[in-house]
């Protein structure tokens, strides 16, 4: 049985490049938003994939081939909580 895996990647990029780096993960399947970040990291984006098997895909074969990107960091999602404003919709 595969569980479907949830996780945010976390992006430092060349500089300049946060935009063009943003849009092109974005257009990604996998991706469900990225947002340009300040801090430690320059982009974010939280993705699904159907199991660790294609997260291993995704990592090696789509995010490795965007240019500008310099490290990546891969935090899977253990549990999600709603905000109030999303649980009373």
């Amino acid at each position: 049985m595969n569980v479907a895996v949830q996780a945010y990647i976390l992006f430092k990029v060349n500089s300049g490049m946060e935009k063009e780096v943003g849009k092109t993960l974005a257009e990604l399947d996998e991706v469900h938003v990225t947002s340009i970040t300040y801090g430690e990291y320059d982009v974010i984006a939280k993705i699904t994939v159907n199991d660790l098997h294609a997260l291993e895909d995704f990592l090696s074969d789509k995010i490795r081939k965007v240019p500008s990107v310099v490290l990546t960091s891969t935090m899977i999602i253990a549990q999600e909580f709603k905000g109030k404003k999303q649980r009373l919709t």
